[in-house]
């Protein structure tokens, strides 16, 4: 469980209706998981909730790497980009030297 919700002394409770099919497919997991089902569903709605706000804040970046490319005028064309990660993963295989970092440069 993340921390922050087993950190969390103080408690809500709620009632959940959920469907018979979901709540049989949610209690196996739960088990093969070695968790209770409430434990499974906290868990599982953490981790729902983190996944949300990691994508705002990747939306939030992006947002702001294109009005900075947009304002300067620099960036990163996207066959570079692509040539990177591709050097990148030959890299992590063992065959090939970590690739030089991209640098910006005048699009358009």
């Amino acid at each position: 469980m993340p921390a922050n919700v087993a950190a969390s002394a103080a408690t809500s409770p709620t009632s959940l209706k959920l469907p018979n099919a979901l709540k049989l497919q949610l209690e196996e997991d739960a088990q093969q998981m070695g968790m209770s089902l409430h434990a499974f569903m906290l868990n599982t709605l953490a981790d729902a909730a983190q996944r949300k706000r990691l994508r705002q804040g990747f939306a939030q970046d992006a947002a702001d790497a294109l009005a900075d490319m947009k304002a300067t005028g620099k960036g990163h064309a996207l066959d570079d980009v692509r040539a990177y990660f591709d050097q990148m993963k030959n890299h992590r295989h063992g065959q090939a030297k970590r690739p030089v970092a991209l640098r910006t440069k005048k699009l358009g």
